[in-house]
């Protein structure tokens, strides 16, 4: 990359200020960023500096720096690396940026660099007799679909002719660059077929009008509790074919969608929770002023810690303690399934109980969670 360097002292104002508009614009911008990280902002700031001017100059440099509290050496980097900042003066009607990447120079670029070489100035960066115009060639500016093309500001100017380039540059320097439409400037809709669409002409068949539901009235039946589990009566249990000669009770097939261990009946009908008058319980303290915080058991949330103060544990030595009918008893409370052997909580609570966080590294080789 060339070297950049600001403009020479005879183009410098001696100073910069953001616009009342801009300056509303530039304060919500800092905030974007976290208490000691607005130095982020400092790309966008320069951008509005240059929309405003035209160009980043030293004063804008400066003052950007000033804003977000950093060295002006630092903001000077920023400015000279991206070449999307102008650092000389450009044409206060017009800059005009032709895209000379491989699409654009395969379907006509270099005649638009021509027109400009002939409108504005023999030479890129300079501007023309009235101060009004500039260009450049630049890489890829994403339009590639629709090349050659320029951008002017913020709009891009696509499939262009050199003769269509010059009623654009003539227009800008009357001050009328407003009225001209940005994007495609020939016949098409964005980047669609140039001639217009191709395919999917035709407009879609209109789907037949779906005929009204019929209402079915259907029958309540009250459900016992004890039986709103129990799926209802079905072909495998009235089919004569299907009852055991010797019993009458249905005989099922291995693979039938009902034919389940005689295990999965509790399962559907759903397990009690073991009664808290059972003698398995473990015994229950009363609240501490200082609880343990039990969720440094890898397995235990807010919700379930909340269940075991419910049944009076609120301690990791009352975890420790516990015996295999405990631990079973819980585990069957709290619907578990095993869960608590497999996570190893009394050896958790153990080391936790002994030595807090220092013991369980100590014992695992990590911290609790």
């Amino acid at each position: 990359m060339s070297v950049r360097r600001l403009a020479e002292d005879q183009f410098q104002p001696a100073a910069f200020a953001f616009s009342d508009e801009n300056t509303a614009w530039v304060e919500k911008t800092i905030k974007k960023y976290p208490e000691g990280r607005q130095q982020s902002a400092v790309i966008p700031l320069l951008m509005r500096a240059q929309e405003q001017d035209g160009w980043v100059t030293k004063a804008a440099i400066e003052k950007v720096a000033d804003m977000l509290e950093m060295a002006y050496i630092r903001v000077l980097e920023v400015a000279t690396f991206y070449t999307q900042f102008q650092l000389h003066p450009v044409g206060t009607r017009a800059h005009v940026q032709v895209c000379g990447t491989t699409p654009c120079m395969l379907r006509g670029s270099e005649k638009l660099m021509s027109i400009c070489k002939s409108k504005i100035h023999a030479h890129p960066f300079e501007r023309n007799a009235e101060g009004t115009l500039s260009w450049e060639e630049v890489e890829c500016l994403g339009a590639c679909v629709n090349a050659p093309m320029v951008m002017i500001g913020k709009d891009t100017y696509e499939d262009l002719t050199p003769e269509r380039l010059e009623e654009i540059i003539d227009t800008f320097q009357a001050g009328k660059g407003s009225e001209i439409k940005p994007g495609p400037q020939i016949d098409r809709i964005y980047s669609a077929p140039e001639g217009g669409l191709t395919s999917l002409l035709d407009a879609p068949a209109k789907a037949p009008k779906a005929k009204a539901a019929k209402t079915v009235e259907v029958e309540t039946v009250a459900v016992p509790p004890s039986e709103a589990a129990r799926p209802k009566s079905t072909d495998a249990e009235t089919n004569a074919a299907l009852k055991s000669p010797a019993d009458g009770k249905t005989a099922l097939p291995a693979d039938h969608p009902q034919a389940t261990p005689a295990k999965a009946e509790n399962t559907a009908a759903g397990q009690a929770k073991p009664s808290l008058d059972d003698a398995s319980r473990p015994a229950a303290v009363e609240k501490p002023g200082t609880p343990d915080d039990l969720k440094m058991i890898s397995g235990v949330g807010p919700k379930i810690e909340a269940t075991l103060h419910e049944i009076g544990i609120f301690t990791f030595a009352q975890i420790a303690s516990w015996k295999q009918h405990e631990r079973e008893w819980v585990d069957g409370y709290l619907s578990f399934h095993g869960r608590i052997e497999r996570d190893d909580w009394v050896k958790q609570a153990d080391a936790l109980a002994r030595g807090g966080e220092a013991e369980y590294i100590k014992v695992f080789g990590k911290k609790p969670r």
